[in-house]
């Protein structure tokens, strides 16, 4: 039996840590498993939502800025308290 040195052995692992983390995330076609169904329709909802319907993010969880700085800024007045101190 032979022993890896640290740097094998660290290369091992980190190979396999990016194989493990290399399926996660995939959300493309997802599909009830076979013989079950969709979770039940929300409280008030005439139909069940679709996959694609929940996976799609509503505006409050992801919201879009409403205010826009350079369309909203303006010359400033002139302040006539600003005075330079006295000597």
């Amino acid at each position: 039996m032979t022993r890896l040195t640290l740097t094998a052995r660290l290369t091992l692992a980190l190979s396999l840590a990016g194989l493990t983390l290399s399926g996660c995330g995939a959300a493309d076609g997802l599909e009830p498993q076979p013989g079950k169904s969709l979770p039940v329709a929300p409280y008030g909802a005439k139909t069940t939502p679709t996959p694609a319907a929940l996976l799609t993010p509503t505006t409050q969880q992801r919201p879009e800025r409403s205010d826009e700085l350079l369309t909203n800024s303006r010359e400033r007045r002139s302040d006539e308290f600003n005075l330079p101190p006295p000597n």
